[in-house]
């Protein structure tokens, strides 16, 4: 018995010694009061949506949050927002972070520090019953639609610019909508040919809608999706960042990812700000 306990104390007093450190990384302002307040939008399955049999919060980024929140020894309490409203209240502090599959760009780094922990990219895609369809290339002169408050109509255009009008096409006629489940609907209702969504959203729309839609090509360009934090609160983001290499190394998140199908997107090392 003696040699047993030689063996368990030191194992258990640093085991305690790693939770009290993982703990002692948290900011006091987020310790004292034992809560991290999340803003999401859970309109974007997988990564966020609502499950329609009990009304909860589910998807990639909850699980994730869940977790994250559970090791950095708080409770999670999520906020539902608009997309709009989301930066704004983080840099106003009504919100400890973003957890909502935003993409990490420049131009927000300018209010967030983002925690990157997935890519993805925008992705086209149309009604499977399109046969005139098939390729990228035959979008040109078409009308496509995606949500006006991302990054993709612009990233449209662009594509457009150097695939369609340089080769003597009709350019691609962007049209945003209020979101994409908007762009969605109107690409149903016959006034969009084709619409964007992130590569990782279109097999699980083709698996809820079986036969509706098929994608067009492959992502147009690759991008990161970060966890915010406020730029002023840089413990807070390295305790995120430690804590989610810590998930990646132990495999919990590659568990959540394929929980969701999602094991394309996963990053093996967990950086910041690398959105462009």
């Amino acid at each position: 018995m003696k040699n047993f306990k030689h063996l368990i104390v030191p194992t258990l007093l640093a085991s305690l010694m790693s939770c009290a450190t993982a703990f002692a990384a948290v900011p006091a302002s987020i310790k004292e009061k034992g809560v991290i307040i999340a803003a999401i939008v859970p309109n974007y399955p997988p990564m966020d949506f609502k499950d329609t049999a009990t009304n909860t919060l589910t998807g990639l980024d909850v699980d994730l949050g869940n977790t994250l929140a559970e090791r950095l020894g708080v409770k999670v309490a999520w906020q539902e927002t608009a997309f709009e409203q989301m930066v704004s209240g983080l840099v106003t502090k009504r919100f400890d972070i973003i957890l909502s599959g935003m993409t990490d760009t420049a131009e927000r780094q300018k209010s967030v520090t983002f925690v990157d922990y997935f890519t993805s990219g925008p992705q086209l895609y149309t009604l499977a019953k399109r046969s005139d369809i098939e390729k990228l290339t035959d979008l040109c002169g078409k009308k496509v639609g995606t949500s006006r408050r991302t990054t993709w109509p612009a990233e449209i255009a662009e594509w457009s610019k150097a695939n369609c009008e340089a080769a003597g096409k009709p350019a691609i006629e962007v049209i945003g909508s209020e979101g994409s489940a908007d762009a969605r609907a109107q690409l149903r209702q016959g006034r969009l040919d084709a619409a964007m969504q992130g590569s990782e959203t279109i097999p699980y729309l083709m698996s809820l809608e079986k036969d509706t839609y098929k994608p067009i090509g492959l992502a147009i360009s690759k991008q990161f999706t970060g966890l915010g934090v406020n730029k002023a609160n840089p413990e807070l983001a390295s305790a995120i960042a430690e804590t989610l290499q810590a998930m990646v190394d132990d495999g919990t998140y590659g568990k959540i990812l394929k929980k969701w199908g999602l094991e394309d997107g996963a990053v093996a090392k967990i950086e910041t700000n690398k959105g462009q």
